[in-house]
């Protein structure tokens, strides 16, 4: 089961409060003001700050 839509169009970035957009993958939720991805695991967000991947390192790595 994916995000639904209405979800992901509510989630705010809660370092910067910004709108987060969701990775094509559907593995990460992605802030382009911070330059982060916020990893989905189990089609649960992680909205969490120190969760947080850059951008640089989630896109060199290989996220389950």
């Amino acid at each position: 089961m994916a995000l639904d839509k209405e979800l992901t169009d509510i989630l705010a970035c809660p370092k910067c409060t910004g709108s987060v957009t969701l990775l094509p993958a559907g593995d990460g939720l992605f802030c382009p003001a911070c330059r982060v991805v916020y990893p989905v695991r189990d089609d649960i967000p992680i909205m969490l700050v120190d969760q947080a991947v850059s951008e640089e390192a989630w896109t060199g790595s290989s996220q389950p």
